[in-house]
């Protein structure tokens, strides 16, 4: 019997809803037990004869409930034995905490009292409560097998003898006590990384140590090397790594350029942001002999560089990807390569991995192949430059841009201009949504917020990147009949799910739209692209491209390959970008091993790398999008009082989220806020509705805002309604 059940304090004031949950752990934690309503009182801590009656009735019902079946006259046991699981613990600051099973199925409520004080993403293992008549499942943590990161940020509180970190975690409610001897230096107020190292079972709080001290909180470094450590993402680049690559040589020998093609003779240039540094492709144009065009799409020859199972590829593999957070890049690969040895600076001949494509005038592929080259890039472009060109062809600056590059850009455009009409003509997605960008000063303060459309200049290069990611995954992958295709690293984009597709289609339905969710794939990816076009313009244009886009299933890495629902792709990969991706880097080495004709490489073993790259892709996702957050949250702290115009983006049971039309910052209504009737929240029709005057609050409706808070710490805005 486990005496530790027994809970000391006086049985009179007892309820009958705490006896029973006591009744209820006691046979879950004893489910071989069988026991009487004395036994059962003795077990609970109930002492007096009327709580101990009280305590036999329970035992009738939950008898009645079939939770507990009779053994032996009078006594009673636990209606089957609890079932153990193993899986995933989510652990939620609202004491909402839960069990996800590792062999599928729904996840389990898991009460604080039951979590065993296992952290968030901790592998348990629990066992599955017997469940009562009307009740959420439960399931209670027995053991913690294996530890998930349990690092948290926040701000350091120190008193006279101890100190306390103060989270805002969503996952955890408790602050973190720790101990004066691990505070490593670290002062009140900063903000630091604390690595909880217990949480006694009887402690409200977990104790932890410092680990890093991020700076002061409020100062702009501190902040977004905080959203990283959040995620769990590099901020510094290992000095170590980074020695190693200032070492390599710099010079290329003749030998290694009697080995490549070499295109240092053809017109050259790479079209990149004005803020880039590393330029991972670059884009050459000459006639060929048949009259046709070639092209060639030529790739930093990061894996010449960077050798497999070195300290530059394992640090690089363990990144998986850079990270461009608003103000700075944190890139996968030491500066002293992805902006210096690799990247394609003009005037400088440089390694490169090239597909090379002879093109008609109709942009058709009539040849191509992939090939190590050097090149000789002849001038650096940014999109706007490209931009103005493409605008107005006598505009660049100067009579040698004009004869020398014009034509090239002008030409090269025409035929991605072809390329994407066909794309879409066979079933790709236009999914081409503004970005969010910002003008900052030298502190990384924001003066300016503003939208980024992909314009021609962009769609450029966009399409020469994916007829060379296309062409090489095809090389691998498209093999003839009965022939088994090496494993290789594709780019993947499963179709959509049929329920959120439909769910979809009738909410724009509200709004006078339709959408073809059943049929052929190619049917249903034109009746989306219509609707894109229609919504153009509209107030509800951001809103129905976002829920368009959730509504999508995500691109992954994968060996097995599904193809590219997108972009309406059989076969498609990532070559283009190996200074910022290292699924790129597996996709170059790859290429080298099987064009020399070497063997398959293990499938599982790629898969779980695929699986790591993906993982970090979601990761740097996540962490990009809060610090764009944090930037409009701050953009907007001086403008408290200010009236704006807005749209409804997002409608909830404790109010209205708001996105704003000039800026697209995004902010809360609570619906305490709207305070001219009582509303309720109709899931059905996503609105608020008043219950008097029934005036209904819904998705995508114009609403004028006043900006009331700008809470830094939780990234959060709150909103008035305006009348």
């Amino acid at each position: 019997m486990n005496k530790k059940l027994k809970e000391k304090k006086s049985d009179k004031r007892l309820t009958k809803k705490e006896m029973t949950r006591r009744i209820v752990h006691l046979f879950n934690t004893c489910p071989k037990e069988a026991m009487n309503y004395k036994q059962v009182s003795a077990e609970i801590g109930i002492t007096s004869q009327e709580k101990k009656l009280m305590v036999a009735d329970l035992l009738e019902s939950l008898f009645l409930e079939e939770f507990l079946v009779e053994d032996d006259r009078g006594k009673y046991k636990l209606n089957g034995l609890g079932t153990l699981a193993v899986g995933t613990f989510e652990r939620r600051s609202n004491g909402k905490n839960s069990f996800v099973p590792e062999a599928g199925g729904n996840s389990l409520f898991v009460a604080e009292r039951n979590s065993l004080h296992a952290m968030n993403g901790d592998k348990v293992k629990v066992q599955i409560l017997a469940r009562r008549k009307g009740r959420t499942p439960e399931a209670e943590v027995i053991e913690i097998l294996e530890r998930a990161n349990n690092t948290f940020i926040g701000v350091l509180s120190v008193a006279k003898n101890h100190a306390f970190l103060l989270t805002d975690s969503k996952i955890l409610a408790n602050d973190i006590f720790i101990p004066k001897n691990k505070l490593r230096g670290a002062k009140d107020g900063q903000k630091v990384v604390v690595k909880i190292t217990e949480w006694p079972e009887k402690a409200n709080n977990p104790a932890g140590e410092i680990i890093d001290i991020l700076g002061d909180a409020g100062d702009n470094t501190t902040e977004m090397h905080a959203i990283l450590a959040e995620f769990g993402l590099p901020y510094h680049y290992p000095e170590k790594v980074e020695k190693v690559a200032a070492e390599i040589p710099i010079e290329i020998s003749e030998e290694e350029i009697r080995m490549r093609e070499d295109f240092r003779g053809a017109t050259t240039f790479t079209i990149d942001p004005k803020d880039a540094k590393d330029f991972d492709d670059a884009l050459s144009i000459r006639k060929s002999e048949s009259g046709n065009w070639e092209v060639g799409v030529h790739i930093a020859d990061v894996t010449h560089y960077v050798k497999p199972k070195s300290l530059i590829d394992k640090e690089a593999a363990e990144r998986a990807t850079s990270i461009y957070l608003v103000d700075r890049t944190i890139p996968m690969l030491p500066e002293s390569l992805s902006n210096g040895l690799c990247s394609l600076r003009p005037l400088e001949d440089k390694l490169c991995f090239s597909v090379v494509f002879e093109m008609t005038h109709n942009a058709e592929v009539k040849n191509y192949r992939i090939v190590r080259t050097v090149i000789h890039s002849n001038r650096r472009f940014t999109y706007e430059e490209v931009q103005t060109i493409i605008e107005n062809a006598n505009a660049t600056g100067s009579e040698a841009d004009k004869s020398e590059f014009s034509d090239a850009i002008l030409t090269l455009d025409g035929l991605a201009k072809i390329l994407r009409e066909k794309r879409f003509k066979n079933g790709a997605i236009n999914f081409d949504r503004f970005e969010v960008k910002f003008d900052i000063d030298e502190h990384g303060k924001p003066l300016r917020v503003f939208f980024k459309e992909a314009k021609d200049s962009n769609k450029l290069v966009e399409e020469f990147m994916l007829l060379a990611n296309r062409y090489v995954a095809e090389t691998i992958g498209k093999v003839a009949k009965g022939k088994n295709a090496k494993t290789f690293v594709y780019r993947v984009h499963d179709l959509p799910n049929p329920e959120k597709l439909s769910d979809f289609a009738e909410f724009i339905h509200r709004f006078g739209y339709k959408l073809k969710d059943k049929g052929e794939d190619s049917e249903i990816s034109k009746s989306i692209n219509r609707l894109l076009d229609e919504v153009q313009g509209k107030r509800e244009q951001i809103l129905i491209e976002t829920l368009a886009i959730r509504s999508m299933a995500k691109a992954v890495y994968t060996t097995q390959n599904i193809g590219h629902y997108g972009l309406a792709f059989k076969y498609y990969t990532h070559f283009t970008s190996p200074i910022r991706r290292y699924p790129d880097m597996m996709v170059h080495r790859l290429l080298e091993r099987y064009l020399s004709g070497g063997r398959s490489v293990n499938k599982q073993s790629l898969e779980d790398e695929c699986k790591h790259c993906s993982d970090m892709e979601s990761l740097a996702s996540n962490a990009e999008r809060v610090s764009i957050k944090y930037k409009q949250v701050e953009f907007m702290s001086d403008k408290i009082g200010m009236v704006f115009t807005g749209v409804i983006s997002g409608v909830t049971e404790w109010g209205l989220y708001v996105e704003l039309a000039e800026n697209a910052c995004e902010g809360m209504v609570p619906i305490r806020d709207l305070a001219d009737d009582y509303y309720e929240f109709d899931e059905k029709s996503y609105s608020l509705v008043g219950v008097r005057k029934k005036y209904r609050y819904r998705l995508g409706d114009p609403m004028k805002i006043k900006v009331v808070r700008a809470n830094l710490e939780r990234k959060q805005l709150d909103f008035a309604p305006v009348e």
